[in-house]
């Protein structure tokens, strides 16, 4: 006669309880606007990805373009008669609704690559600051101040002004201005959570400062981390634009947005509107979008905000 080996039957799981990422999910889908922003945003994000094979010339190729369709109005038909110019064209005859796809290309380039290499760089000095303390969180943070207590945008255009115009060097001065902001935000965080038990507990143990920092300390400054960041890639694409109106930013071969509305702004008076308005349009809503996105991941993560 054999045994009957009986298993006990898993714990039914409380009612009402859920893991914290689908809660915060749940709180991030609650908000109608924060869906809104989130659809924009990767529609933007996936016409600049697919610019190349959605739009009807590419902006950037000379031979391509033609200067005699210079200035046309909206939806006038190409000298080839191949496509119709829906946005119109700008001062070289360039395709707005193309110029603009390939400009938030590299607008959104500018902002996310900025954005995720200041925040590596910012994060690990804002780490050491915290656990170091003593001369070196002195020294970190003083170097911190003095970035953030003058305008961006003047130490941008001092900076580029001696590197010269181009993608590279736009991402190289924005990630210099924004690292700043991640260190400060992180080295507030670290602060809290190196008094915590499980940091005492860990050094009890022996374990090598490095993995303490970023295995235990790092992922408790995560949340923050995310909301600057967000705030950041717009608050990118915002001073890029800027430079670029300028004429610091990208080269005039590669237009981004700002460079295209830089490119029609002599035309605005002369009812040439068109040459700056879209590109201009388009601006304003990748910035909104970004924002309300961060906005509302900073009203989920930070449990000080909940009402």
């Amino acid at each position: 006669m054999s045994a009957t080996i009986k298993t006990a039957a898993p714990a039914p799981k409380p009612v009402g309880q859920e893991s914290p990422g689908r809660r915060l999910l749940a709180e991030f889908f609650s908000s109608k606007v924060a869906i809104f922003g989130l659809l924009l945003t990767v529609l933007l994000v996936a016409a600049a990805a697919f610019a190349p094979w959605i739009t009807p010339q590419n902006p950037y190729d000379l031979m391509q373009l033609d200067v005699l369709d210079s200035r046309l109005p909206p939806g006038t038909r190409n000298g080839l008669d191949t496509f119709n110019y829906l946005l119109g064209t700008d001062g070289q005859g360039r395709d707005l609704f193309s110029g603009i796809l390939y400009g938030l290309r590299i607008s959104l380039t500018v902002g996310v690559g900025s954005a995720v290499i200041a925040g590596i760089v910012g994060t690990l000095l804002g780490l050491i600051a915290a656990y170091c303390g003593g001369k070196v969180d002195a020294l970190i943070m003083r170097v911190v101040d003095l970035l953030l207590s003058f305008p961006s945008i003047l130490v941008a255009m001092m900076i580029l002004a001696y590197l010269g115009k181009g993608v590279g060097n736009v991402v190289l001065t924005l990630v210099i201005l924004e690292w700043a902001y991640y260190a400060r935000t992180v080295r507030g965080q670290a602060l809290v959570e190196r008094q915590r038990e499980y940091v005492e507990a860990a050094r009890c143990l022996d374990i090598p400062n490095w993995r303490i920092m970023v295995r235990h300390i790092l992922p408790n400054c995560l949340p923050p981390l995310i909301v600057i960041g967000t705030l950041q890639i717009a608050r990118a694409i915002t001073l890029e634009a800027t430079l670029s109106f300028l004429g610091l930013g990208v080269p005039i071969t590669e237009p981004s947005l700002g460079l295209l509305i830089s490119n029609g702004y002599q035309f605005m008076l002369s009812g040439q509107y068109w040459i700056s308005f879209y590109p201009g349009i388009a601006l304003l809503v990748t910035i909104v979008a970004i924002n309300l996105v961060g906005d509302r991941l900073r009203d989920v993560l930070n449990p000080r905000l909940h009402k």
